[in-house]
């Protein structure tokens, strides 16, 4: 080979060498980019929801300062209870809707734990029977087991609160649904029962440390049938008609007892426990959080960011 043949044969070897460096440094250059961008859109992101938790925080504020201004809670929250109300500024900039509904709507889970009171044992049947009738109707594998777990999550003894729940761990009994979904999500894994998740419990019982009444006049359908033994398509049109009778009369038009559940009922009083959501927009994104109103208090803030 000449002279001539190999330095061409050289060059063209530098050459490939350098388009292969080339080409490496642009692949570290396009990944370290890729990687940066990442970052920056993370960063974007904790910094959107600093914003939008800072917004939430004022407009908690503005609406317990509202709330307390009302002397009357009870006409206040009955139209909160009926209806979202929905807020927004001309230019559209700005828009919110803030829904309550009274904590008590259903039967108080921590009933569970009056059996040997004498004061409550009504109270107790009721959760007691309602407990037992979902778990036979969805054919729990282990109701005691699951009732060993509630009753020791309502009780002072916390063996299955764990540290990061400090803030339910300073509470007696079970406050929210969140806490009452997780004993469920314990007791699913340990008794390999997944037919715990298919019941609806929501639409049955409420999560409160205090109340000892049902505003039954919110309670779902399901809820009603169940206290009154009334088909529940028969509660459901009746829920449905505006304006519609008072429950009492809904009851005894359709031959059911409803002197044996008053004293377990709210009738035309007001419990002052409500739970309230709040949905609002920050630079085009809908965010939202909740908070508990009890008796003129507000209480268990929680932002859930974007919604």
């Amino acid at each position: 080979m000449d002279k001539t043949n190999i330095s061409t044969s050289r060059t063209l070897q530098r050459k490939g060498f350098a388009l292969i460096i080339t080409l490496s440094v642009l692949s570290v250059v396009i990944a370290l980019t890729m990687v940066l961008l990442s970052y920056f859109d993370e960063v974007k992101e904790d910094a959107d929801t600093t914003k939008a938790l800072i917004q939430a925080d004022v407009y908690y504020s503005d609406i317990v300062r509202l709330f307390n201004r009302f002397k009357d809670k009870k006409e206040l929250f009955k139209q909160l209870y009926r209806s979202s109300l929905p807020l927004q500024s001309d230019n559209g900039r700005f828009s919110m809707s803030l829904k309550c509904e009274p904590i008590a709507h259903g039967i108080n889970i921590n009933w569970l734990s009056k059996e040997n009171s004498t004061t409550e044992y009504m109270q107790y049947q009721e959760a007691n029977r309602l407990f037992e009738t979902l778990a036979q109707e969805y054919s729990l594998e282990d109701i005691d087991r699951l009732r060993e777990m509630l009753l020791e999550e309502i009780s002072i003894n916390k063996k299955y609160i764990s540290k990061a729940q400090s803030r339910l761990r300073q509470k007696k009994g079970i406050i929210s649904y969140q806490q009452f979904s997780e004993i469920l999500s314990r007791y699913q894994l340990e008794v390999d029962d997944l037919k715990v998740g298919t019941i609806p419990w929501k639409k049955y019982f409420s999560f409160s440390r205090k109340a000892q009444k049902i505003d039954a006049e919110y309670s779902t359908p399901e809820l009603i049938s169940f206290l009154f033994d009334i088909d529940v398509a028969s509660v459901r049109e009746w829920y449905s008609t505006y304006p519609k009778s008072s429950l009492q009369d809904f009851v005894l038009n359709n031959g059911a007892d409803y002197n044996s559940k008053k004293s377990l009922l709210v009738g035309d009083g007001f419990l002052g426990e409500s739970m309230c959501n709040v949905t609002y927009n920050v630079d085009g994104d809908r965010y939202r959080f909740t908070f508990d109103y009890i008796e003129g208090e507000a209480k268990y803030f929680e932002f859930y960011g974007k919604h």
